[in-house]
C-alpha cells in the first residue's frame, strides 16, 4: 500500500475522533456562521479579538480526555470561514497569537493542541477554511457585507483574487511546515470551488503533500480528486457506502460553544457510532470549548461514561469490518478483520431499561454467544433464521455487546 493508503486505513480503523471547533466565535456563542449571518463588517467583529484571552487553556487536558473518551484522531479548526487564526500565522495579525493571550507560552494554539494529541498517538487532523470572511481579498471592504462567498467579481479584479489564491496556499503552506506531521487537511467551504471560485486547490494539495508524504485531503463536498473521505454532516448515511466516510455530528445541538446548548446522551453517541462503525464510517463528535479555554462542565462525565464503554466494549468498534447483514431492528453487526468473529451490538434507546431478551435475524452463530462485559456466555436459542439471547440478571443499563463465530 502507499503511504496515503495505509493513512486511510488507519484512519478507517480508528472510528472515533475529537473535532474541535474553538475559534473567535466562541466570545459572542452565536456560532461560526455568525459573522456572515448577522452580516457583521469585519472591522467590527474583529473587536471580539480583545476579549480572547483562552485563560484556561490546556491542551494536555484536551488530549488526556479525548484519549479516556476512546478517541483516535483530533480535527482542530486552525482556521474557520471568520478568518481568525488559531495558529501563529505569519500572513496576518488576525491570530490568537497576536491577542491578550500573545504573552502566553501556548499562544501558538495549533501547535501545542497538535503537539499534545501527538504524544496521545492521535491522528492530526487541520481543518482550513477556504472562504475567509476577514481577508480584504475575500470580503473586499470597498464592497457591501455579502453572503458567504467572495463578495466581488472575480473577472472584473482578477488581481484581488490572484492575492487571495496566493494568501490561502501561504497559510496552508504554514500549516504543513511549522506544525510537525499532519495526517490529515480537513478543508471546508465547499462554494469555493472551480469555476467560479477556483483558489487552484488541485495545485494547494499537490504542494502540501509534497511537504507532508501520505497526507489524506479532505476537501469536503467537492467530490474528485482531493476528496479522499466523504463527510456527511450532522447524519449517518442510510446505509453501507463503498468508501471511507466520517460523520461529523456535534454533542451539542451547536458546532462552537453555545450558552445553555443541550447535550445528547453517552448512550446516544453510543449508538450513533455503533451504527457509523457497522456502515463502514468514522464519527467526528464537535465539541466546543468556552471562550476562556475549558470544556463545558456538561460534556466532562458523557466523554467518560463513552470511554467507559468503549474499554469494555471497543473491539466491537475498533480496527472492524463491515458485514453484509449489517442490521436487524436495534442491533448493528461488525466483524473482525478474518470476517470469522461478528460482533453484535445492541443499541438501547436513551430511556429504556434492558428487556429480559433481545432478537435478531440473519448472522446466526456458530456455538456459544460471549457478552463483552465481563466476557461471560449468554444463553440463546436460533429458530428459523431468528436468534433470541437472555440477558443475565443485574446488567446495566447500557448499549451490549456480544461476539460470536459464524
Amino acid at each position: 500500500m502507499t503511504e496515503r493508503e495505509t493513512r486511510t486505513q488507519w484512519f478507517t480503523e480508528a472510528r472515533f475522533g475529537m473535532f474541535i471547533h474553538w475559534g473567535l466565535y466562541a466570545i459572542p456563542g452565536r456560532g461560526e456562521w455568525y459573522m456572515s449571518e448577522a452580516k457583521i463588517p469585519a472591522e467590527q467583529y474583529e473587536r471580539y479579538m480583545q476579549e480572547f484571552s483562552a485563560k484556561a487553556y490546556d491542551p494536555r487536558d484536551w488530549a488526556r480526555r479525548a484519549k479516556r473518551a476512546g478517541m483516535q484522531y483530533v480535527v482542530l479548526t486552525a482556521k474557520h470561514h471568520d478568518g481568525f487564526c488559531m495558529l501563529d500565522s505569519r500572513e496576518t495579525d488576525y491570530s490568537i497569537a497576536k491577542g491578550p493571550f500573545k504573552n502566553n507560552p501556548l499562544r501558538d494554539v495549533t501547535l501545542h493542541i497538535f503537539d499534545a494529541f501527538r504524544q496521545k498517538n492521535f491522528m492530526i487532523g487541520a481543518y482550513f477554511s477556504k472562504p475567509d470572511w476577514h481577508c480584504p481579498y475575500y470580503w473586499h471592504p470597498d464592497k457591501a457585507t455579502p453572503d458567504r462567498n467572495v463578495n466581488y467579481d472575480i473577472k472584473t479584479h482578477p488581481d484581488w483574487w490572484k492575492k487571495y489564491q496566493e494568501f490561502t496556499t501561504r497559510q496552508i503552506n504554514e500549516l504543513m511546515t511549522r506544525y510537525g506531521s499532519v495526517d490529515m487537511l480537513w478543508l471546508d467551504g465547499g462554494w469555493v470551488k472551480a469555476p467560479e471560485q477556483d483558489i487552484r486547490i488541485d495545485e494547494i494539495v499537490d504542494n502540501a503533500r509534497k511537504l507532508q508524504p501520505g497526507l489524506i485531503a479532505v476537501d469536503r463536498t467537492v467530490h474528485g480528486r482531493n476528496e479522499n473521505y466523504l463527510t456527511p454532516e450532522l447524519r449517518i448515511p442510510p446505509k453501507q457506502l463503498p468508501y471511507p466516510w466520517e460523520s461529523c455530528i456535534t454533542l451539542t445541538n451547536r458546532w462552537g460553544w453555545w450558552p445553555n446548548a443541550p447535550y445528547k446522551s453517552a448512550r446516544l453517541v453510543i449508538n450513533m457510532l455503533s451504527e457509523i462503525t457497522a456502515k463502514g464510517g468514522s464519527l467526528a463528535l464537535s465539541i466546543g470549548p468556552k471562550p476562556d479555554g475549558e470544556i463545558e462542565a456538561e460534556a466532562l462525565p458523557r466523554l467518560k461514561e463513552i470511554g467507559e464503554w468503549l474499554k469494555v466494549n471497543g473491539r466491537a468498534i475498533y480496527a472492524t469490518r463491515i458485514t453484509p447483514n449489517y442490521n436487524s431492528g436495534k442491533v448493528w453487526f461488525t466483524a473482525d478483520k478474518d470476517g470469522k468473529t461478528i460482533y453484535a451490538i445492541y443499541a438501547l434507546p436513551d430511556g429504556e431499561s434492558l428487556p429480559a431478551t433481545i432478537e435478531w435475524e440473519g448472522n446466526l452463530p456458530k456455538g456459544s454467544i460471549k457478552l463483552l462485559r465481563g466476557n461471560r456466555r449468554v444463553k440463546y436459542m436460533s429458530k428459523d433464521g431468528k436468534v433470541t439471547v437472555s440477558l443475565p440478571d443485574g446488567l446495566k443499563d447500557e448499549p451490549l455487546a456480544f461476539s460470536f463465530r459464524q
